[in-house]
């Protein structure tokens, strides 16, 4: 049987099994990479789960420290193709878990600091953003690919997030975005206004609505309701 291909693939890798030199090893292919921070508080509290590998640390279990890598090949490859050729570089112990990118990158790409949605609903430890390292031109904008669906999901987030937060006009967004985004599992400000462009007449709506009730003060809104209080 034909194995699938992709573009789009992510790893693990173990820090005791690369080169020191790992990093410098993987931008010699040539293709973008995103490597996560070193992910070594991953706290495993299912008992079922734990193994041998574990770290034991005050008596709680975490997974053996790792790094969640993602690639972006040239053309569709197998998996097989992209495990074989970091094995070349790095040794042939030192990948794990190659798989095809079946959830959305953006979704990916937030889960090597633990902030896509799963992550966040599952309490994981949050790494820090400015721990990842890119390699190649790496541009997650690049590869997120919106549908229908997933555009009208973005702007009912949007419009959301103006009303819950009474954000006035397109800088407190973007502020409100570039601080608290990834909380809301919202891609990039570049993304955000790729799909906006196109509602421009109801955002203003919104942001307008907003602004009249900074201005006219109605406190007399129930906030839950929507309903004029008597």
């Amino acid at each position: 049987m034909a194995k699938d291909k992709s573009r789009y693939f992510t790893f693990l890798l173990y820090p005791e099994s690369i080169p020191e030199d790992w990093k410098s090893k993987l931008e010699l292919i040539g293709v973008p990479i995103a490597i996560s921070p070193f992910h070594d508080m991953d706290e495993k509290t299912d008992k079922s789960k734990w193994t041998p590998d574990d770290v034991i640390r005050n008596g709680k279990h975490y997974k053996k420290p790792h790094y969640h890598v993602v690639y972006v090949a040239k053309n569709p490859v197998t998996a097989d193709s992209v495990r074989y050729k970091i094995k070349q570089l790095l040794g042939d112990r030192s990948i794990a878990k190659v798989q095809i990118v079946i959830r959305s990158m953006a979704s990916m790409y937030s889960y090597l600091t633990h902030e896509s949605k799963d992550a966040i609903e599952k309490k994981k430890h949050k790494y820090n953003k400015k721990d990842i390292t890119l390699i190649n031109n790496f541009d997650i904008d690049r590869y997120i690919s919106l549908d229908v669906e997933d555009k009208d999901d973005m702007l009912n987030d949007v419009c959301d997030l103006i009303d819950d937060h009474n954000l006035a006009n397109m800088r407190e967004l973007r502020r409100f975005l570039k601080a608290h985004g990834s909380e809301y599992g919202m891609p990039s400000i570049k993304v955000v206004n790729s799909v906006l462009r196109a509602h421009t007449g109801l955002i203003r709506l919104y942001f307008d609505a907003v602004y009249q009730e900074r201005k006219y003060g109605r406190g007399d809104i129930d906030k839950e309701t929507g309903e004029i209080q008597d």
